[in-house]
């Protein structure tokens, strides 16, 4: 419990450090630098995430890290740091505030504490194993959603979902209320908040996914993979996250077809 609350500790630092780093960039101009994915980055990901990787080289400098733009170091480590210094960066060389740091702490690849951190809205929701999810240091629950009928469905982008993919998300958006695209990681928080009932996504890294899975089911939700298995840095890179359980059973049946 003790070494929990450190590793917290140090997570809020971290997460203040980007939030420091990437604001003064936003809606200024800026170079914009295509990766080999064709995926942008700026110089506002990169210093974010090397003023994270710097706090934790001084505090744990025996934990691993996996970092969207600077990859993987001590890969065997018993604890990964997990960062993606912008999740959105579309919208963020857009001027969309919808982006927000994501900083996983993983135990033997299965998360275990999280942050969703939105720097320019000063939006943080705080996951972690065992205890209740806050936002902005008040605890949330997600809302009850009993059937698909009912539910609003989130995804990043239709573009994330390719052959087999489009078809079964094409079936779950077609049983559900309501579908909406383009809220990147905000999503996730949303769920916690319980404004929203699912988030369906593809074609996701672990550095995309692993803070929210503490977050969501520290505040009621379930998150897994397509096939209802538990997340880990190894997931396949299909999530499906619910606020309800029920809700998150018959999306799973939809998906498998």
């Amino acid at each position: 419990m003790v070494e929990l609350d450190r590793y917290l500790a140090l997570a809020i630092d971290l997460a203040d450090a980007a939030g420091d780093a990437i604001r003064p960039y936003f809606r200024q101009p800026l170079a914009v630098d295509d990766k080999p994915d064709l995926s942008p980055v700026t110089i506002a990901d990169r210093a974010a995430e090397l003023a994270m990787r710097r706090l934790i080289e001084r505090h744990f400098p025996e934990h691993g890290i996996l970092g969207e733009e600077f990859g993987r170091e001590r890969a065997d480590a018993e604890f990964t740091w997990v960062l993606d210094p912008i999740d959105g960066t579309k919208s963020f060389i857009s001027g969309v505030p919808l982006f927000g740091t994501l900083i996983a702490l993983a135990d033997q690849g299965r998360p275990i504490l999280g942050i969703i951190d939105q720097p320019i809205s000063r939006e943080r929701w705080i996951g972690v194993a065992g205890r209740p999810t806050t936002f902005n240091g008040t605890p949330v629950r997600t809302r009850p959603c009993p059937a698909l009928a009912a539910a609003t469905v989130f995804s990043t982008s239709p573009d994330m979902f390719r052959g087999d993919d489009a078809a079964a998300h094409t079936r779950v958006a077609a049983a559900a209320k309501l579908v909406r695209f383009g809220a990147d990681c905000y999503a996730y928080g949303l769920v916690a908040l319980g404004c929203i009932d699912i988030v369906i996504e593809a074609s996701l890294k672990p550095y995309d996914f692993s803070a929210m899975l503490p977050i969501v089911e520290g505040a009621g939700g379930v998150a897994t993979d397509w096939q209802g298995a538990a997340l880990t840095l190894t997931s396949d890179g299909r999530v499906l996250v619910a606020g309800d359980r029920r809700a998150h059973q018959q999306a799973l049946a939809l998906l498998a077809g």
